[in-house]
């Protein structure tokens, strides 16, 4: 599935929901279904700096696609990393770069989210286009794969 049918995927889930409390509880529901990230990559390597909970996000880079494995303290923000990881894992690095990250506003997430969570968010969605800026660096000189960041 292409990046732009997941998020497609994703509109159509959250716009079933007419108000923000169902959305809400959607958003619990999936930091509580999410697989997360195992403890021993829940280290100061993996974590987002300026998120308000503790958020953890991990590449990994092979055969020259990105896959994401994240988690946070907060099940709330459980899910909306796990949005964002379901959005980019299995991409090119050229494909998250050219990706507008403007899903989670189209969703009707982000314009109920405290300054702080939206803040928290922005620095999500910059981890992932950095590390998409750092394996395209790779790809470029014919590095398809490579360890974990």
């Amino acid at each position: 599935m292409e990046i732009t049918e997941r998020i497609s995927q994703l509109k159509q889930r959250f716009n079933q929901h007419s108000d923000w409390e169902d959305k809400y509880r959607e958003l619990i529901k999936i930091g509580k279904e999410s697989q997360g990230l195992p403890e021993e990559f829940q280290i100061e390597k993996y974590q987002v700096k300026g998120c308000q909970s503790q958020v953890w996000l991990r590449p990994a880079y092979q055969e020259g696609k990105i896959n994401f494995m994240a988690t946070s303290d907060a099940v709330l923000v459980r899910g909306i990393v796990g949005l964002i990881t379901y959005v980019y894992s299995g991409e090119s690095p050229q494909v998250i770069l050219e990706t507008e990250s403007n899903f989670l506003k189209e969703i009707g997430i982000t314009e109920h989210l405290s300054m702080n969570r939206t803040n928290g968010l922005a620095s999500m969605l910059k981890q992932v286009k950095m590390y998409a800026m750092v394996y395209k660096t790779l790809a470029d000189k014919g590095i398809m794969n490579a360890d974990h960041l």
